[in-house]
């Protein structure tokens, strides 16, 4: 399958949000990727549930929600209910996330998981096979705009060999620092997703920035 790009609305111009919403609707990416922070698990904190309402009241693309928050379980009924498409928890926020996973998915959304920089990727063997996407954190979770991670390269290769082995069907989602130095890169070694934030968001012409993403493998 071709890549997805999915840009990360935290680097977004909340003054203009709509404004950005229909230019993501009318681009050629494919999700919008929102970060759910709670100044616990990262030293951060983002938009809550009526921004979320808000944005799926005017997005014409899935929501691809990444949950940066401690005991997410007490909220996956809530984010359902906002509006989420896609649903990722982090390996290091759940207890049982076979659990966590399961119960994503009976409200019909998609289950992702994912990894800070320093977690391996052989811990998810056991559960790779039941998510339906692998968010590998490139940078550390909490800001925009920071230094990609270039072992993030070598957990992409490492996961994609792991899903080939146990038969998943999981995507492989890469953010943090991707930008055009990166992307091909990136694609090459297997990652299916990309979140891209504060580069296309600073560029001038943001629709051509994502249609060069878009296309960047071609």
């Amino acid at each position: 399958m071709a890549h997805l790009i999915s840009p990360s609305l935290l680097s977004a111009d909340f003054g203009n949000l709509q404004r950005d919403i229909e230019m993501i609707n009318k681009s050629e990416a494919d999700w919008f990727h929102l970060d759910i922070m709670d100044g616990v698990f990262v030293p951060n904190i983002s938009f809550g549930f009526p921004v979320i309402k808000y944005i799926k009241k005017h997005a014409k693309k899935p929501l691809d929600v990444h949950l940066m928050i401690v005991d997410p379980d007490r909220y996956i009924e809530d984010f359902y209910k906002a509006g989420a498409d896609i649903l990722t928890v982090h390996f290091e926020a759940c207890n049982h996330l076979h659990r966590t996973v399961q119960n994503i998915k009976s409200k019909g959304m998609k289950a992702g998981v994912s990894l800070n920089p320093h977690t391996p990727v052989h811990l998810l063997k056991d559960i790779i096979a039941d998510v339906d996407l692998v968010l590998i954190m490139s940078v550390n979770p909490g800001f925009g705009g920071q230094k990609f991670i270039p072992n993030s390269i070598e957990k992409i290769k490492e996961l994609k060999k792991l899903i080939l082995e146990k038969n998943s069907n999981s995507l492989i989602e890469i953010d943090g620092g991707v930008d055009n130095s990166n992307a091909k890169i990136l694609i090459d070694a297997g990652c299916d997703v990309l979140v891209v934030g504060n580069y296309i968001f600073s560029s001038d012409n943001q629709i051509n920035t994502i249609q060069k993403l878009k296309n960047i493998s071609k």
